[in-house]
């Protein structure tokens, strides 16, 4: 109905949470709410990466563009990143982007002077802030206070290697920004969210079936959604959520001249995220701080709203010759 509002109440169940892995439903809200909180994820929450680069020696078989993309790719440790400034935003340093602040400044100088090829790793980087170290280098280093045991894989992403003689000297800028302005930002290994299905089978025509049949139609489809009861010989759902929209057993039933024998809806207001960090900060706070920052946008919109009225009122009383 025209000029009807309606206000929804969005419930978060937690199914599973690591600190690099989250799933989670999203319930009693719309699509449009949904993809809002998956793209803020992906592009708008801000961690901290190397921006600045200043190569001081160089004499790898990498040029020095080549190295510093490298190193921008690596991801750092991001759990103040929400109570940095932007560099862009710091009144501290007028915007330059290299004070306490608003960046975080990193060493790295390695030679080789051995005849064995030398692994130049995110190991060799040093930092100026405790906290905001690259995040193997963090996961081993809590590994090894749990007595974790370190393999030989484990030593670091490499950024270039040296033979004999070469050595790579630098000092690297990191700083806040957000996976809009360039990938290396984004906390994000993925992000995705799919409607939960529900799914009817028509029992009465189920059973016009033969055993046979019954297996054919199970194995029409792709994902293991279906099943047959080993006692009652009943064809039952096993895993809805393996479900993928693709319509394969819609289709083999109606092959089989048994149209309706399974109805699949998509809850409208329901949907399953799996979240995965790159680990520059946990997935959880990732979706926390993503509310928090969708939050701030509709608080922005909402008081842009408001001025946009009393705006108009002013307008209107003007026209009736008010003041």
């Amino acid at each position: 109905m025209e000029g009807v509002s309606y206000q929804r109440f969005p419930k978060i169940k937690i199914r599973e949470m690591k600190d690099d892995y989250m799933k989670f439903e999203l319930r009693e809200t719309d699509a449009s709410m949904a993809n809002a909180l998956r793209r803020v994820m992906i592009a708008e929450v801000p961690t901290i990466a190397i921006d600045l680069v200043e190569i001081e020696a160089n004499s790898s078989v990498l040029n020095d563009e080549f190295i510093a993309h490298r190193l921008g790719l690596i991801p750092l440790v991001s759990d103040d990143a929400m109570g940095m400034r932007f560099s862009r935003d710091c009144d501290a340093c007028d915007g330059d982007g290299q004070c306490e602040y608003c960046s975080v400044e990193f060493h790295l100088n390695v030679r080789c002077d051995s005849d064995q090829t030398l692994d130049v790793t995110s190991n060799d980087l040093r930092s100026t802030e405790p906290r905001v170290i690259p995040v193997d280098v963090a996961a081993r280093s809590l590994a090894s206070e749990s007595g974790g045991f370190d393999s030989p894989d484990q030593r670091g992403i490499i950024i270039v290697k040296l033979r004999r003689g070469q050595e790579l000297r630098l000092r690297a800028i990191a700083r806040k920004g957000i996976g809009k302005d360039h990938a290396k930002w984004s906390p994000a290994a993925t992000v995705t969210f799919m409607y939960e299905p529900e799914i009817h089978i028509n029992e009465e025509l189920m059973e016009t079936l033969t055993l046979d049949e019954k297996r054919t139609w199970i194995e029409s489809s792709p994902t293991k959604v279906f099943d047959i009861d080993p006692n009652t010989y009943q064809v039952r759902v096993v895993d809805p959520e393996a479900y993928t929209y693709d319509e394969e057993v819609i289709k083999k039933a109606e092959a089989m001249g048994k149209p309706g024998l399974v109805e699949i809806y998509a809850k409208e207001d329901s949907f399953i995220f799996t979240v995965e960090s790159t680990g520059a900060i946990k997935s959880y706070q990732m979706v926390i701080n993503a509310i928090e920052i969708l939050k701030q946008k509709l608080d922005a919109v909402r008081l842009q709203d408001t001025e946009d009225a009393d705006i108009g009122e002013l307008a209107q009383h003007l026209g009736r010759g008010g003041l």
